[in-house]
């Protein structure tokens, strides 16, 4: 369950445009009315959104309900408490984590586990639908479920209502869980929670946060008893701290009425605790930290500047909210273009303004040094910050700014009708929980609308000002043990500093290219086959240069468009002599310019688009990928004529690639997973250098040149391509530039296939342990590979071993024997260059239990061998399946995945109609069958991580 990594603290909450939504303020009619008078009040209170129900019991409990149809037949529920774990007593670290576990655990109405058993067998998946998490203020639970199932629905409430305040909390589940936040804990333990414990005091002003972190302690998870979990439960867990979010498909008085009689029975503890308001305190000083490890791979240096929290309740607050955003995309804009030089003195830079935590906002600045370069990186920041402070923006900066988030405020407006419930769920969930703003659609669009033409350069600068001060400033350094004596002490990094501010910057140059993006307007071409696909309302285009084009119009979004090709081919066609030049040749090609724009020129010219295009060359093909909306259409199929055409790889972004991926890969022996990875692929594939991690002599040998070459070759005949395009558009409106851009591509007729380079894992199974890691905690990876026979009714077969497998393994090595935190299966499968698949279950784990972990593990294999799975998994499967594909009929994505894939591998494109008839034969036997055909012992691969040996 999630849990906030205080590592990210200072980017969790970059207030950007488009997440402002609205404010904590109920308004009049009248006072809504002046949003929309041409004379802004500024001073007036931001409307709350006027399309939720909301209420108040008399207990203190609150309701959010709202109708939303996206995805029909589906609600979405949320019920958020003000309760986490800076509410925990010295004695009762960990416990308000803790208690999410046990609502897990024993309900009054679902006793013991029979919450997940009852909603996995209504499809609700325990994870990915069923979950919550805790942070330092807050639990939140979350269950998406049918709405169309009026006993689901009715008990569903009733899982909120026993989640609110009637946890069960027996001695039992207590010790059982015990055990499973404990690996929780080990699993999170390493170099990233070694350096955090170091300078988390700094970060939060040694506040009451610092000594608070969700996970808790081992101490206090081992030995709590029993009555202190249920003090912390029965003190919290009350109504005046909770309210219920309720999005959907459903009947909202109906909704109403019924949480008023769930909810209005909770009651008060007799003396209930003052629900402190802790805050991080301002120190009115600077501070330093510089923290190694010898297992972290990289180095990072963070700058952040404490400031008191500005709500955004008014008009006034919404608009300088905007005016952080504008300043946050140019200030990103300049470190992303210096990240792209040549020689670029840092690998990764970032910086926003925006929210911390605990009353406060923070100007954050961070970047990732090349090894043994933290000077050269902290002063390049530094300087690009000083640049700001000292010159400003340019007015090209701004405008552009300015379009990219007015472009993202009409694609929200446009797609309004088809928002999904969560967006809503979490627009709620934060005005309760973070006094957020909560704006309806309309009054979100038509501020942001009427608020950007009123902002100026200079009061956008201004943010910097107020931000960028000598004051409340902390620098945090985190980095490998080895480089310790490159880094500075307090006094050098000041004196860097120093000696940046007292530099003669000069003014940014603001480089754009009046060009037009292709050099010349292709020779149009034509459709000469159009044949329908109509069992999935699609067609079929053959254009006149050979070029096949799958069209699947819909209306699941406004204005979305997804663009994929491909090719059959791919790196397999080159030698391993040319092989780290092929592999890198597609991504080379992407971050370099195309036509006449170069990398910046492109990036700037597709300011205030929504359009993407990027091609790939992977071992078995090259295609091109992305989306677009109406409007952009012509510049998507500009780019896709000249990533064939006009293709480049630019010197600069060459050298800057080969610069960053050299110090990528400097310190990666020192982690632990990277370590244990590389040599798991090592053994499987006998070093194959098209399978183990690249290493510097094969960074070293990608040719810029060769590299070009290879992309021109795969992308010199279009004939071969298949386009698939799904989303809003109709025939009609496509097909001139299908004519224009696609039909007039080149084309030679060649027939290629992908070569078989036959990397193929070893016959017989074998055991390798690694030993790295100076946390007692130890890694199992179990997998069977081997040739398969692949073909409809066996690849789901085998989602559903997969599927009946997980349920087991969660259920008795997490619940009965509390050893795991996380486990599961998981199977793959493919059809070319041979069918072949691939079936895994892994944990985490302490060093003592691995073994029994495993052979419990091998033992639920060896059940579902000997007797099939139990029916009433398997009916989870096929219920879950079916509600899934309930909604992926009404995703772009999943069309597309589907079109294309079919067409990649010589499939029926049309299948996705029979599925359901496929899932209802699956039977107990069907699926032992195919259980006993794979999993076979001499297939089984077990690969270990231990901590080092002493």
């Amino acid at each position: 369950m999630k849990i906030i990594k205080p590592i990210a603290l200072a980017f969790l909450l970059p207030t950007l445009l488009q997440s402002v939504e609205a404010a904590p303020t109920s308004m009049t009619y009248e006072a809504r009315q002046v949003l929309v008078q041409d004379t802004i009040s500024w001073d007036a209170p931001l409307p709350f959104d006027n399309e939720v129900k909301t209420g108040k019991l008399a207990n203190g409990f609150q309701y959010f309900i709202r109708k939303n149809v996206e995805p029909k037949d589906r609600v979405t529920m949320y019920l958020a408490t003000k309760v986490g774990s800076i509410l925990e007593t010295e004695s009762q670290l960990g416990l308000a984590h803790f208690m999410e576990h046990m609502n897990f655990n024993g309900l009054k109405h679902f006793p013991k586990n029979a919450l997940v058993d009852y909603l996995q067998k209504a499809g609700v998946r325990f994870g990915s639908d069923l979950n919550a998490y805790t942070s330092f203020d807050q639990t939140v639970y979350q269950l998406p479920i049918p709405s169309d199932d009026p006993d689901l629905l009715k008990n569903g409430l009733q899982v909120m209502r026993d989640w609110a305040q009637d946890a069960l909390l027996t001695d039992e589940e207590i010790d059982k869980e015990r055990g499973v936040v404990l690996e929780e804990m080990r699993g999170g333990r390493g170099a990233a929670q070694r350096m955090r414990d170091q300078y988390l005091p700094v970060m939060l002003n040694n506040s009451l946060y610092s000594n608070r972190l969700p996970i808790g302690t081992e101490d206090v998870i081992t030995n709590f008893p029993y009555d202190e979990l249920r003090k912390f439960h029965q003190d919290w867990y009350r109504p005046d701290l909770q309210a219920l979010i309720i999005v959907g498909d459903v009947d909202v008085e109906q909704m109403e009425n019924e949480v008023k009689r769930l909810f209005s029975d909770m009651k008060m503890p007799a003396n209930p605790p003052q629900r402190v308001e802790h805050k991080v305190p301002l120190l009115n000083k600077n501070q330093f930290i510089a923290v190694t490890d010898p297992e972290t791979s990289y180095t990072i240096g963070q700058i952040t500047i404490k400031h008191p929290e500005e709500k955004v309740t008014t008009v006034r607050d919404f608009r300088k909210q905007l005016s952080k955003s504008v300043y946050n995309n140019m200030l990103n804009a300049r470190l992303s273009e210096l990240g792209q030089s040549a020689n670029p003195p840092y690998i990764q830079a970032m910086a926003s303004v925006g929210g911390f935590l605990a009353g406060l906002d923070a100007f954050n600045a961070l970047f990732v040094a090349k090894p043994n370069e933290f000077e050269n990186g902290f002063k390049a920041l530094v300087r690009e910050l000083e640049r700001v402070q000292k010159h400003g923006f340019t007015s090209s900066e701004f405008e552009r700014a300015v379009s990219a988030i007015h472009k993202n405020n009409e694609t929200a407006y446009t797609e309004r009708d088809k928002k999904k419930s969560d967006s809503y769920v979490n627009r709620y969930l934060n005005y309760y929980l973070e006094d957020s703003p909560a704006l309806s659609n309309e009054d979100n669009y038509r501020l942001n609308k009427q608020l950007l033409p009123t902002l100026t350069l200079e009061e956008v600068e201004d943010i910097g000002k107020q931000y960028y001060l000598d004051s409340n400033r902390d620098i945090i350094i985190m980095a490998p043990e080895k480089e310790k004596e490159s880094l500075p002490y307090e006094a050098k990094a000041l004196a860097w500093l120093n000696e940046v501010e007292s530099e003669q910057i000069t003014a940014y140059e603001d480089k754009v290219s009046d060009l037009p993006l292709l050099s010349n307007e292709p020779v149009k071409g034509a459709v000469v086959e159009n044949k329908a696909i109509d069992a999935i309302d699609a067609k079929e285009l053959v254009l006149s240069n050979g070029v096949k084009v799958v069209l699947k119009p819909t209306t699941f979004k406004n204005d979305e468009i997804l663009i994929n090709a491909y090719s059959p081919g791919g790196t397999s066609l080159y030698s391993d002599v040319d092989y780290y030049s092929a592999s890198h040749a597609g991504s080379l090609v992407n971050s370099s310019g195309v036509g006449q724009l170069n990398t910046i020129e492109l990036q700037k010219y597709m300011t205030g688009k929504n359009v993407n295009i990027s091609p790939y060359l992977s071992e078995r093909s090259e295609g091109l990928s992305g989306y677009s909306d109406k409007e952009g259409l012509q510049t998507a199929f500009e780019m896709i004529y000249g990533y064939f055409t006009e293709p480049r790889i630019e010197d600069d972004v060459f050298q800057s690639t080969i610069t960053k991926n050299l110090s990528m890969i400097a310190n990666r022996e020192s982690n632990p997973s990277f370590v244990f990875s590389k040599t798991v692929m090592e053994s499987l594939y006998d070093g194959n250098i098209r399978r183990v991690p690249i290493s510097e002599d094969g960074v070293k040998q990608i040719n810029q040149q060769r590299a070009l070459e290879i992309y021109k070759e795969r992308f010199a005949d279009a004939s071969d391509f298949v386009f698939t395009i799904v989303g809003s558009f109709t025939e009609d409106e496509i097909k001139p530039y299908l004519e224009q851009y696609v039909a007039s591509l080149p084309s030679l007729k060649r027939n290629e296939k992908a070569i078989d380079l036959g990397i193929y894992e070893p016959e017989k199974g074998f055991e390798r342990i690694v030993h790295k890691g100076q946390e007692q905690k130890a890694t199992a990876v179990l997998t069977y590979y081997g040739d398969y026979n692949y073909n409809e009714v066996e690849n789901l077969n085998m989602d559903a071993l997969e599927s009946v497998l997980s349920i087991k393994l969660i259920e008795r090595l997490r619940e009965d024997e509390s050893g795991v935190y996380g486990t599961g299966a998981r199977a793959s499968t493919s059809k070319a260059p041979k069918g072949r698949y691939s079936f895994t279950v892994s944990f985490g784990t302490s060093v003592d239990k691995y073994q029994p972990l495993i052979n419990s593990a091998l033992d639920e294999i060896n059940k579902v061998k000997q007797n099939g799975p139990v029916a009433t998994d398997l009916d989870k499967f096929k219920i879950e399946q079916k509600r899934q594909m309930e909604l992926s009929l009404k995703e772009n994505r999943f069309w597309m995945s589907q079109i294309s894939g079919a067409y990649q591998r010589d499939e029926d494109p049309t299948y996705i109609t029979r599925y359901l008839q496929d899932l209802d034969k699956l039977t107990v036997e069907s699926v032992k069958e195919v259980a006993n055909k794979y999993l076979k012992e001499d297939k089984l691969f077990k690969f270990i991580l231990l901590p080092d040996e002493k």
